[in-house]
């Protein structure tokens, strides 16, 4: 804030000017230090650094699994990875694609809205070409729309890509990506006004000793209901989460198959092992605080889990279980037993 001087002050420095006592350059206008910070109203910053670093992530497990899936589709060695992620508008997207390429409108259900996946034509027609059997040798830039037959074989493509989209997003929301149509001229795949906001993540694709480019456009409106959960925090505790629950099914199918020894505790007693190095057939142990009609312990393993009573099956002894012993019944049965004693 510049500071207004007084009339006498002004005198004074206009006298001691003309008198030589101080030099005219020594009253230079003190530099403004702030940062000034360009803001484009027509193209406003909707997404924050750490959301698109989040996207980014999100995306770099999209390239592992399309190089998987497409390497085993196209039977040989496809590599793909994320080359940037930014924000801009929906017209400069469009601008920068070519004319006739490869363009997936992409329904985000649950999310409201479309995205675009658009594939550079060099990538297409290697790709077609290795599924027609041939070695992805397109002998140069091919510049053409895809026939009837072509359009449907990129539509298995796409199917597989967006399989892996699902997959890669489910850190953050349960995705179910459709193709609704294919366009070949940008000018037809009008899914939001020109001058709306979105994210577009584009990705390098080497086939071979063929590269391109494919890019996934997301608009603005299309993500922001779960623009919140794009943040590092909710990503990496998401990835822990999941890493936890992933196999949990599994597990429990195979605990279940684990047998267990169930014993059926008539009663016990403390003796010395003394008594019990003497103990000899016929001999009878009266066991302490045991009454007839009184329910037994059922134990799994080493714990006491169920009251039970005993009975016959058939030709064959058994327990009827009756109640469940509660935890802190359970610790009443976990006391030490005397040094020097035995439970029988």
């Amino acid at each position: 804030m510049n500071e207004v001087l007084s009339q006498d002050e002004i005198d004074q420095l206009l006298q001691a000017i003309s008198s030589g006592d101080s030099e005219a350059d020594d009253y230079k206008p003190v530099n403004d230090t702030r940062r000034i910070k360009i803001y484009d109203f027509r193209r406003p910053d909707k997404f924050s650094k750490e959301q698109i670093r989040t996207v980014s992530n999100m995306h770099e497990t999209f390239a592992r699994l399309t190089t998987t899936s497409l390497s085993a589709q196209l039977r040989t060695l496809v590599h793909v990875h994320v080359a940037s992620v930014d924000q801009l508008t929906y017209e400069e997207f469009i601008r920068s694609i070519p004319t006739p390429t490869t363009l997936a409108v992409i329904n985000m259900d649950p999310l409201k809205g479309n995205a675009v996946l658009e594939i550079a034509p060099e990538i297409t027609f290697i790709i077609i070409d290795r599924l027609f059997g041939g070695s992805g040798d397109t002998g140069g830039k091919v510049n053409r729309d895809l026939t009837d037959i072509e359009q449907s074989v990129m539509e298995g493509i796409i199917v597989r890509i967006l399989a892996n989209m699902r997959e890669a997003w489910t850190q953050v929301i349960d995705l179910r990506p459709r193709l609704q149509q294919i366009e070949t001229n940008p000018q037809f795949a009008q899914i939001v006004p020109p001058n709306e906001m979105v994210i577009l993540v584009t990705l390098e694709i080497k086939i071979g000793e063929e590269a391109g480019m494919m890019n996934i456009c997301i608009p603005y409106i299309t993500i922001e209901p779960i623009v919140s959960k794009l943040s590092s925090q909710f990503w990496f505790s998401s990835v822990r989460r999941s890493s936890t629950t992933q196999y949990l099914g599994t597990l429990k199918e195979k605990l279940a198959d684990v047998e267990m020894e169930l014993v059926a505790d008539i009663g016990s007693i403390n003796v010395p092992i003394r008594d019990v190095l003497a103990l000899r057939i016929g001999d009878v142990v009266r066991l302490d605080n045991i009454r007839v009609g009184e329910p037994l312990t059922l134990s799994v393993g080493s714990k006491k889990k169920f009251y039970c009573q005993p009975g016959v099956v058939g030709k064959k002894m058994a327990v009827q279980i009756i109640g469940k012993i509660e935890e802190h019944e359970n610790e009443d049965f976990e006391e030490l037993t005397p040094e020097g004693d035995e439970t029988i």
